[in-house]
């Protein structure tokens, strides 16, 4: 698979590099995080919301929404699935790490996804990115054989746990947690996740 820059034209499309906010007092903070060997995250965590900089997230990169910020550390190689959310997700990366991204435009009419579609990006340590509403994405991928961490601003209450008891839409079968739609790959064994990429479950490695 072909790695590409952030920096590259194709990013665009899915997101933007962020200058401007001094985000130094988060990195510090997710220093102290658990990095395990698979991975772990945590949609909200207390001292990470505490930073300065997470008020400057909020008016700049937000307009004053309630937001969380939690994190996502580990290791992981595949892409095993694809969420999106009806708002941008920004991703501080302490580490470097590759994200695999793909378009909500290329989901087909029966909720299916070619990972053929997909791209990947590098994203170096410090960067600031946003990820659009209408990027697919999942967890990051390790870069360089090392770990990754990062932490992860979205609304507040995105992610948490949704009693599933609706199916108004053909799009609710694939509404996974709070402000989550997810589709998984059969590879991946998500429970409780629609089945619905189609293709290789792509890895980094």
């Amino acid at each position: 698979m072909e790695i590409l820059q952030v920096s590259h034209p194709n990013f665009k499309a899915y997101g933007r590099v962020i200058t401007g906010i001094d985000v130094s007092d988060l990195l510090d903070v997710l220093r102290e995080t658990p990095k395990p060997e698979d991975v772990v995250y945590v949609a909200s965590d207390a001292k990470l919301e505490a930073c300065e900089s997470a008020k400057k997230i909020a008016y700049s990169l937000y307009g004053g929404m309630p937001i969380q910020i939690g994190y996502c550390n580990g290791s992981n190689v595949l892409l095993n699935a694809v969420e999106y959310h009806r708002d941008s997700e920004v991703n501080v990366a302490l580490t470097d790490m590759i994200l695999l991204l793909g378009k909500e435009q290329d989901i087909e009419e029966d909720k299916s996804y070619d990972t053929e579609k997909i791209e990947a990006f590098f994203i170096p340590a410090g960067t600031i990115v946003e990820v659009y509403a209408t990027t697919l994405h999942y967890a990051p991928c390790n870069a360089n054989g090392e770990k990754f961490s990062t932490a992860v601003v979205l609304p507040k209450g995105t992610n948490t746990e949704i009693e599933k008891t609706q199916e108004n839409v053909k799009e609710d079968q694939l509404l996974f947690a709070r402000n989550k739609w997810l589709i998984a790959h059969e590879d991946a064994k998500i429970e409780g996740a629609f089945v619905g990429l189609k293709g290789e479950n792509l890895s980094v490695e």
